[in-house]
């Protein structure tokens, strides 16, 4: 089958290299313009450029893929289905017409929960239990086509970004394989969504981070794991940044003396953690970053800082 691939970011490079290994011909590779970084301004090539360049395939990228120039140029290339993973682009109904097969989309959340551009963190941060990947075929409207198929995997106690993301990268390679076989075999089953049931992952931001301690301790632990790696959760700690990279959660009814303390405020010093007043509950810090030094364990923080009693840790700097 000749494939075309739209991908971006590294979630989509295990499913491009399955796709160039198979037995399937990967025609062309579409991804987002290349973009200037650091002071420098360097020009950065998307992870998917950089992996398809390694195998000689021909890579395209249209500032905008509705271009009727970009369009014409898919017809001429005449692909019997085109892959799309996580791509930052609407295709309209010229495109998705194009393909025999039509275009198939690899989305990193159980659909219709979590459409959207980060379902792979806003499921760590909601407290799901489980995730997975849904393969669709896209229509027109933001990850609304049809299922064809799903694979789960459960959420662990510790989950983050990270690890969540490593989970799902591995299982959207195999399902895309699977998929084609059907297509090919005419064993396809569209399944419609379930549209009362969707919820969205909106986009992240650098902002998205910033700890509100009017929150619960088990709120604000998930938006830990969630961030991490990034965009990471953070607060100030006077007046310098400290992201918080690890935690634990003390459930804990509030003493008179606690109960009036501002939320944020640093209730205990111990010589591995310190305990964090929240709207329900204690956060236990276990791993930090203050801004200029490395990641480190609490208990090396403390042993170079002198964190007091009843400072209390803020939203904004």
């Amino acid at each position: 089958m000749k494939i075309v691939f739209m991908g971006t970011p590294d979630f989509a490079v295990d499913i491009l290299r399955t796709l160039i290994e198979s037995e399937h011909e990967v025609i062309g590779v579409v991804t987002q313009p290349d973009k200037a970084k650091g002071r420098s301004k360097k020009l950065q090539f998307s992870p998917v450029k950089e992996a398809a360049l390694e195998y000689g395939v021909t890579v395209y990228q249209p500032e905008k893929v509705k271009e009727e120039s970009f369009v014409q140029k898919l017809r001429t290339m005449v692909p019997d289905a085109i892959v799309v993973v996580a791509f930052g682009q609407i295709l309209s109904k010229e495109i998705l017409d194009i393909p025999k097969y039509g275009c198939l989309n690899v989305h990193a959340s159980l659909l219709p929960k979590l459409r959207g551009a980060a379902p792979i963190q806003w499921a760590v941060i909601d407290g799901e239990k489980e995730s997975g990947v849904t393969i669709m075929q896209m229509d027109e409207g933001l990850d609304t086509g049809d299922i064809l198929l799903v694979k789960k995997c459960i959420l662990e106690e510790k989950e983050t970004g990270g690890s969540l993301f490593d989970k799902l990268a591995k299982l959207g390679g195999p399902m895309i394989l699977e998929v084609l076989a059907m297509a090919e075999n005419g064993e396809l089953h569209a399944v419609p969504q379930e549209e009362e049931k969707h919820t969205y992952a909106k986009m992240l931001s650098k902002s998205t981070g910033q700890i509100d301690f009017s929150y619960t301790a088990v709120q604000i632990e998930r938006l830990i794991r969630g961030l991490n790696p990034w965009p990471s959760a953070y607060c100030y700690l006077e007046g310098k940044m400290l992201k918080i990279w690890e935690a634990d959660v003390i459930p804990a009814d509030f003493t008179e003396e606690e109960n009036v303390l501002e939320n944020g405020t640093i209730v205990k010093v111990e010589q591995d953690s310190f305990l964090v007043k929240t709207a329900e509950g204690f956060l236990k810090i276990l791993s930090v970053q203050l801004a200029g030094k490395k990641r480190m364990d609490t208990a090396a923080f403390l042993r170079g800082y002198s964190l007091k009693e009843k400072t209390v840790l803020s939203s904004e700097e």
